[in-house]
């Protein structure tokens, strides 16, 4: 769809929106998610294509990354083994407030 229309559609709405998400990547993709599942109108913006880079780069350390391992970027793995386990922790937090 072309700017000008994409444009022209979100002007057609009169109502207002609880969220808008600005960048569609895994981020902004599950935030946009959870608002709606959560009944909130929701605008996802995104400047060229979905799940294309940036929040791509920082998913790098949530799947733990045993391939950089064998790169030799111990450190990276490292990293992403803690960001994991505060994922973990977070995930098992908001699973007993925010999802039930």
């Amino acid at each position: 769809m072309k700017r000008e229309a994409v444009i022209a559609n979100i002007q057609q709405h009169t109502q207002s929106w609880d969220v808008v998400v600005i960048g569609g990547g895994a981020t902004g993709l599950g935030a946009a998610l959870k608002a709606v599942t959560r009944g909130y109108r929701t605008l996802l913006l995104e400047q060229a294509d979905f799940a294309k880079s940036t929040s791509g780069k920082s998913t790098k350390l949530v799947h733990g990354g045993v391939r950089y391992l064998a790169e030799g970027d111990v450190a990276l793995v490292r990293e992403a083994s803690i960001e994991r386990g505060r994922l973990l922790r977070n995930a098992r937090t908001w699973s007993g407030t925010c999802l039930s």
